[in-house]
């Protein structure tokens, strides 16, 4: 057995593509992908916030301070064009064929109907279809401010002073206590997002090589020869197995390896706030944690990976059965993003999504050492069922000789 593990572990290490794969991928992936989200992101957020927005307000006499506050913003300019506006039709039109960026449309004095004890009601026209978009926030906040100085001046003029008015006007206060510190609140937000970087790294590992240990044999013509061999066919295919787990526990130790290096890199030279509050307490004991964790899915996936290989009649073939193996390892990743979806004694028996809510909670810094053993038992145990399936497999001539 032990003979088969060194012969497949030599050939797979002469193979330039196994290395890139089982290696070099896991060692880019983070600092690209880290580097690609951060630039377009900042960049992104920096566009919206720095652009300026070209305006035009239908009936703005009727709230000139208003109208005031809006020509003075940093952020609006203006329309100095030859249309003329006074309906929400022409502004919708207006920003539709580019002439403006955004529309106000005030429908009658405020101050009126704020004496008439009626609401007035203001209407913003732009595109919201943007994912980052701050027109109607400003536009909010200046007449927020300015209702607030309209309701501030009437009820003054009812006699009732600004400390009264807030009472009244606010008589309960209900103020948040989060339990949840920052590390948890960021946590549950971007730590669901590693299983996705790491479980297919760990998958990539396994597959690549199991394609060439198993139809790579059948392609060269080198596996009668193998059976051929003093050694029964268990053995056999244990060798082969504790290859991929070798390639695919060497690529998950490197992809946690660089995750690490990576995020110190970023949280000692980068300034970047969410990622510095996010994993600045983020032990080593905690990546620890998450490569244990996922040595057992290595497994599963060397296994899996190892009895479609054998299936296969030609690398090719193999690699078209690879393809939904790595679809369908990443829908129970998407089940661990989902809303109020948590890791509990029912969902640490889920293969693959229990490692991804047990990589968030550890993110989170509210991992549950109990359930983490429970989810390295079952998947050992899911582990092992495959590993005998894959035994039987071997033994039978219809799939070693389709």
């Amino acid at each position: 057995m032990f003979e088969v593990f060194k012969k497949e572990l030599r050939e797979l290490l002469r193979d330039k593509k196994t290395l890139i794969f089982v290696v070099a991928v896991p060692v880019a992936v983070f600092p690209l992908i880290f580097a690609v989200v951060a630039f377009i992101s900042a960049q992104a957020a920096m566009d919206a916030e720095q652009k300026v927005n070209t305006y035009a307000i239908v009936n703005g006499d009727y709230a000139p301070e208003f109208t005031d506050k809006v020509f003075y913003h940093k952020s609006f300019e203006q329309y100095k064009g030859t249309k003329t506006f006074n309906s929400v039709a022409q502004l919708k039109a207006a920003v539709i064929a580019g002439d403006i960026d955004m529309g106000i449309y005030l429908p009658s004095n405020a101050q009126q109907t704020l004496n008439n004890a009626q609401q007035s009601k203001w209407q913003v026209v732009f595109n919201d279809a943007k994912s980052i978009n701050f027109l109607f926030q400003r536009v909010k906040e200046l007449a927020q401010e300015y209702s607030d100085a309209l309701q501030v001046q009437k009820l003054l003029s009812f006699g009732i002073d600004e400390a009264t008015q807030k009472a009244i006007l606010e008589p309960i206060e209900v103020v948040k206590v989060d339990t949840a510190d920052k590390r948890e609140n960021l946590g549950e937000k971007i730590g669901g997002f590693l299983p996705y970087l790491l479980v297919p790294l760990v998958l990539m590992g396994a597959t690549y090589p199991a394609i060439d240990l198993g139809a790579g044999e059948k392609e060269r013509g080198t596996l009668e020869t193998l059976l051929l061999t003093p050694i029964t066919r268990t053995q056999l295919v244990l060798g082969k197995f504790i290859t991929l787990l070798t390639t695919s526990i060497a690529s998950t130790t490197i992809t946690v390896l660089s995750m690490g290096i990576w995020i110190a890199l970023a949280i000692t030279f980068a300034d970047l706030e969410f990622i510095k509050v996010a994993f600045s307490s983020l032990a080593v004991s905690d990546l620890l944690m998450i490569f244990v964790l996922l040595l057992p899915l290595a497994a599963i996936f060397s296994a899996l990976a190892l009895a479609i290989s054998i299936y296969a009649r030609t690398f090719k073939e193999a690699q078209n059965y690879m393809t939904p193996l790595s679809m369908g390892v990443i829908f129970p990743v998407i089940i661990a993003l989902m809303p109020n979806v948590e890791l509990t004694v029912k969902t640490a028996f889920i293969p693959v999504t229990n490692v991804a809510l047990a990589i968030k909670e550890i993110v989170k810094g509210t991992v549950d050492y109990t359930l983490i053993g429970l989810i390295f038992l079952a998947t050992a145990i899911i582990a092992g069922i495959l590993l005998a399936f894959c035994v039987k497999w071997f033994n039978r001539e219809d799939v070693l000789f389709r």
